[in-house]
């Protein structure tokens, strides 16, 4: 029989312990205390696995929440920074400021250093047919 090891099996195997502990309770007479001890351990570990359902019922709704705020955050701060450069205009140094990049022309594609820039290259003569003769002779 595969022993369960997740705090809701152990919970369980140690409930079932105390329960038979106390059925048979007449026979068993010198593990009263050790009985007693048990069961207080299985009430407190009963009473935090609920306390920790609760709290993680909580956080998923606290996770929830966060991750609307953040999303609703960051609408906002595109639209302030789309309102900025229209404030200041696409080229203002000014917008780096508020952490927004400023438009400052694109890059022509440059050659690695090194490498020489290709040459045009001549095209070779065309080759034409001889004019005037009779081609069956």
């Amino acid at each position: 029989m595969k022993i369960d090891k997740s705090y809701s099996g152990m919970l369980g195997g140690l409930a079932r312990l105390t329960a038979a502990l106390a059925a048979n309770s007449i026979e068993l007479p010198h593990l009263e205390g050790i009985r007693a001890r048990l069961e207080k351990i299985v009430s407190d570990a009963h009473e935090l696995a609920q306390q920790q359902a609760a709290l993680i019922a909580s956080k998923q709704a606290s996770s929830k929440q966060l991750k609307a705020l953040l999303n609703e955050g960051q609408r906002m701060a595109t639209s302030l920074q789309k309102l900025l450069q229209e404030n200041y205009g696409l080229r203002a140094e000014k917008l780096a400021e508020f952490g927004v990049q400023p438009f400052r022309g694109r890059k022509t594609k440059s050659q690695a250093p090194g490498t020489p820039a290709p040459s045009p290259t001549p095209h070779p003569p065309a080759v034409h047919p001889p004019t005037g003769g009779n081609p069956t002779s």
